[in-house]
């Protein structure tokens, strides 16, 4: 069965840093794209930061050069160092896994509270 653990959020004053985790089991990991998402209450959710199978990534405009995603292959696990974290970032923020001719994948989600 293929599942995503995320872990790493709390509560941070504006300005603070948080580094979320997102274990994966059951999945081939190494060929898959990994992504962060997130989703405030009554917002749709939205893309913040991906990382292909070859290591390309992508960001979201609004966390570009302030967010960080990473992959360690070994570990089956993804990181997204959050810099600089704004009250707008608070959300629930999602990992997911794809590979190609296959379901996406979601995490449960862990919560992420900036304040001002």
């Amino acid at each position: 069965q293929v599942q995503l653990v995320e872990s790493g959020g709390g509560l941070v004053q504006a300005g603070g840093s948080l580094r979320l985790s997102c274990a994966a089991s059951g999945l081939p990991f190494s060929i898959a794209t990994i992504g962060w998402y997130r989703q405030a209450p009554g917002n749709q959710r939205e893309l913040v930061a991906s990382v292909s199978s070859g290591g390309n990534t992508n960001y979201a405009d609004s966390v570009k050069g302030r967010f960080t995603i990473s992959r360690d292959n070994a570990k089956n696990t993804v990181y997204l160092q959050m810099n600089s974290l704004k009250p707008e970032d608070t959300a629930v923020y999602y990992c997911n896994g794809k590979r190609p001719l296959s379901p996406t994948y979601w995490g449960r989600g862990t919560q992420v509270t900036v304040s001002s």
